[in-house]
């Protein structure tokens, strides 16, 4: 019986719905003036947990930032920006 009951909880534990997605948002960047700016953005939103992937442009002033939303979320992002001295907003 305490088989049958562990195999019917893990099974419900495996079906339930994840709660986290996965987000994507942009930034732009507009304080980045030179080629290596962007090694700063990337590293200071590399830092912060939850980001999986971010990709940033000094021709477009921004980055593109995929995070999973039950561990991060756009202000903590734009604050870790500006706290490396690039101060960013979400583009809409």
């Amino acid at each position: 019986m305490k088989k049958l009951a562990a195999l019917i909880s893990l099974a419900a534990t495996l079906s339930a719905p994840a709660w986290a997605a996965t987000k994507t948002v942009t930034l732009s960047v507009p304080g980045m003036t030179c080629e290596a700016c962007p090694i700063t953005v990337k590293k200071a939103l590399s830092k912060v947990a939850g980001v999986e992937k971010a990709e940033v442009s000094f021709e477009k002033r921004e980055a593109v930032v995929t995070f999973d939303d039950a561990k991060t979320n756009a202000d903590a992002l734009t604050k870790a920006t500006a706290n490396a001295g690039y101060p960013a907003t979400v583009k809409q």
